[in-house]
């Protein structure tokens, strides 16, 4: 498990995360987006680069079930790529129940 993720400690009395930590979540990272015609995604082939809406500096995002949860920077883990986080984006303000 990633470090600082699951560190809450239970409530007196209560079960904390111990209940959803086997809950199954879908974590994306999006480099970028475009949005372009269904012409001109047919014309895409083999070599055609794709130029995104966001810049090289800017950092990736990190979503949970389609929710932004954090932000970070892409490393590579031996041959593989991976991120490393850089801000864990906070509730947004009034989403409080």
């Amino acid at each position: 498990m990633p470090s600082g993720f699951g560190n809450a400690a239970a409530p007196p009395g209560g079960s904390g995360l111990g209940v959803v930590r086997d809950i199954a979540v879908t974590l994306s990272i999006e480099v970028g987006r475009v949005r372009m015609t269904v012409a001109e995604l047919m014309a895409l082939g083999q070599g055609s680069v794709v130029e995104l809406e966001r810049l090289a500096e800017e950092p990736l995002d990190v979503f949970v079930n389609g929710t932004l949860v954090a932000r970070g920077e892409a490393v590579v883990v031996g041959e593989r790529f991976g991120i490393r986080l850089t801000e864990v984006v906070g509730e947004p303000s009034g989403a409080r129940s």
